[in-house]
């Protein structure tokens, strides 16, 4: 068996890199056992081999496939790794299967990819930040649990979006904090070290209240 040690739940170019070792060994997905850190995911590996640096020489691959492993390697699906290895393998031989939906390998990576996208985008559009003195200066926080590892995938969108505020975002797993300068990153909090309340959900709530009109509802909508 092939052991294959990645650093993080979402280490895209860890993964890249040793899947292209592998097949250029020709080493089949059923001898391969990948992992995060110190948590194997196939508990009953017996044999341990480091997997081969990056052989020399192309094997290409379409873009769609490096598009959908880039989403699925943010799943949470403790398979996704062994799922993508597969499908690479099989693009030896079906250099077009990643274009056939009705594939059930297909099939389940593309759900994965796409609960994915959904979770960025709920991220993105729910996520709330409250602020707090930090130093005598407001820092904004704000506390998100995402279904998958999506975080640092997602850092970037924030970075842009608020790039003139001192901000955290704080999740189970992993937590960010940008300082208007550059982005770090922390281990991972809870729903209690967030703050708690939003100063202006109260006047949301009495302008809701003042301006909702009941007659307007569309029942059928």
């Amino acid at each position: 068996m092939r052991v294959v040690t990645l650093s993080e739940q979402d280490d895209f170019d860890g993964w890249r890199d040793a899947a292209r070792g592998l097949i250029a060994e020709d080493v089949p997905p059923d001898d391969v056992v990948w992992q995060v850190g110190d948590e194997p995911v196939d508990l009953f590996a017996t044999v341990a081999e480091p997997a081969p640096a990056p052989a020399p020489g192309a094997f290409s691959v379409p873009r769609a496939f490096l598009d959908l492993a880039r989403s699925a390697i943010l799943g949470s699906d403790p398979e996704r790794f062994a799922l993508l290895y597969t499908l690479l393998a099989r693009l030896r031989r079906e250099p077009k299967l990643v274009e056939d939906r009705a594939d059930p390998l297909v099939r389940r990576l593309d759900r994965i990819a796409k609960d994915v996208r959904r979770d960025i985008h709920k991220m993105r559009a729910f996520l709330r930040f409250r602020e707090i003195k930090d130093d005598g200066a407001p820092r904004f926080v704000a506390w998100f649990e995402p279904d998958h590892h999506i975080v640092r995938a997602n850092a970037a969108f924030f970075v842009n979006r608020f790039a003139s505020m001192r901000w955290s975002i704080l999740t189970p797993e992993v937590s960010i904090h940008w300082d208007g300068k550059a982005l770090s990153e922390g281990p991972g909090a809870s729903k209690a070290d967030a703050p708690d309340g939003d100063p202006t959900e109260e006047v949301w709530k009495t302008y809701y209240a003042s301006t909702f009109n009941p007659a307007r509802v569309k029942i059928g909508a």
